[in-house]
């Protein structure tokens, strides 16, 4: 496994050239972003290199409009990569979009066999959404009994 491979993908996903990132797929690659699929329906699981570049092409410009990845951090420990980044984008209705996000994957002979990325999700809903998430009526927290947590 290459580091430049490595660092090729995330450039890619960083630029959103989805050519590049088609190239470094592998077949069967399994790919996650959480997050609320009924208010970012580019968020699931999608199963090989077909579908992923299907959501990465039409699935996300739905809601995404132009955006970039901005990096803060990055990691590299042989075939596993993890970065810590900021997601800007425009949403379709014009409005700008800011959240935070962590990416990890794995690839294997120079392809991306896993990706997984966590995003802020509430933050994401409310600004795609273009308004807060009135969070009033949400079910209470337990009051935990102290002895729950007694060592």
């Amino acid at each position: 496994m290459s580091r430049s491979d490595i660092q090729a993908f995330y450039a890619a996903m960083c630029r959103h050239d989805f050519e590049a990132i088609a190239e470094l797929l592998d077949e069967d690659v399994d790919w996650t972003i959480s997050g609320p699929v009924d208010v970012l329906p580019y968020c699931g699981n999608f199963r090989g290199k077909q579908a992923v570049t299907r959501l990465l092409e039409f699935k996300v410009p739905q809601t995404l409009g132009e955006r970039y990845i901005i990096p803060d951090m990055f990691l590299i420990e042989g075939s596993r990569g993890a970065a810590l980044g900021r997601l800007v984008a425009r949403g379709r209705n014009g409005h700008s979009i800011s959240y935070r996000l962590a990416q990890f994957f794995t690839m294997r002979d120079g392809k991306v066999v896993h990706y997984c990325s966590v995003l802020d999700s509430f933050d994401a809903a409310e600004q795609v959404m273009g308004h807060r998430i009135e969070v009033a009526d949400a079910p209470k927290l337990l009051d935990l009994d102290e002895e729950l947590f007694a060592v």
